[in-house]
């Protein structure tokens, strides 16, 4: 079935945003008088309810410094919270830019793992991100990628159909679920191979003749 909506749905880190930034987790580790690589398994195995908006910063770093047995105070947890907002507050301004031309040649959309108050954080730094055509962030919808009801709610709120949507994610897994809710979708590697994919895949999906 034909469509003349075309909707690019983007991931942010590892697209437009840059991942966390190098030496952020040692860093916090310090901080807690904790081994870098136990601070790393409990900071990651803990993640997924706080990208999925089902706890606080609070919670989460609560059961962090739990996992490695430490003792919790309230200026530690708020240190911890902003030094992580920090280390994930970076973009792409190339990527930025590109993204912010596409909207004279499609709809722009955007779906991210990303907590609450890192979230709130992120749109304050980065309004440009307001003017996109619809923002799904995992800690504001209850839902993260992989998990089908990401790619769904996008669908929803768009008022589209999983055809409509080319999805672009620097993680296989994602894209493959996005696949796998009828979305096309696209393994970002770098600026230039997406344009091309772009490039191609909008003038494919333009009706020739009448």
């Amino acid at each position: 079935m034909s469509t003349d909506r075309n909707i690019v749905l983007f991931d942010l880190f590892g697209v437009i945003a840059r991942h966390q930034r190098p030496g952020a987790q040692e860093r916090m580790a310090a901080r807690c008088h904790a081994p870098t690589d136990a601070f790393t398994t409990a900071y990651w195995a803990c993640r997924p309810p706080y990208d999925a908006g089902q706890q606080s910063a609070p919670e989460y770093w609560t059961a962090v410094l739990r996992s490695l047995s430490l003792s919790l105070d309230a200026d530690t947890i708020e240190e911890l919270r902003l030094a992580d907002i920090d280390s994930w507050s970076r973009v792409d301004d190339r990527m930025v830019a590109y993204v912010q031309s596409l909207r004279d040649i499609a709809e722009v959309a955007l779906l991210s793992n990303i907590p609450l108050d890192h979230a709130d954080a992120f749109l304050i730094a980065q309004p440009w991100l307001r003017n996109l055509n619809h923002i799904a962030f995992s800690g504001k919808i209850k839902v993260a990628k992989p998990a089908p009801a990401a790619f769904h709610h996008c669908v929803v709120a768009m008022r589209a159909a999983p055809t409509d949507f080319l999805f672009v994610d620097d993680r296989e897994e994602n894209v493959s679920a996005a696949q796998a809710a009828g979305m096309n979708g696209h393994l970002f590697t770098d600026h230039d191979e997406l344009a091309a994919v772009i490039d191609t895949w909008l003038p494919a999906r333009r009706p020739t003749g009448k």
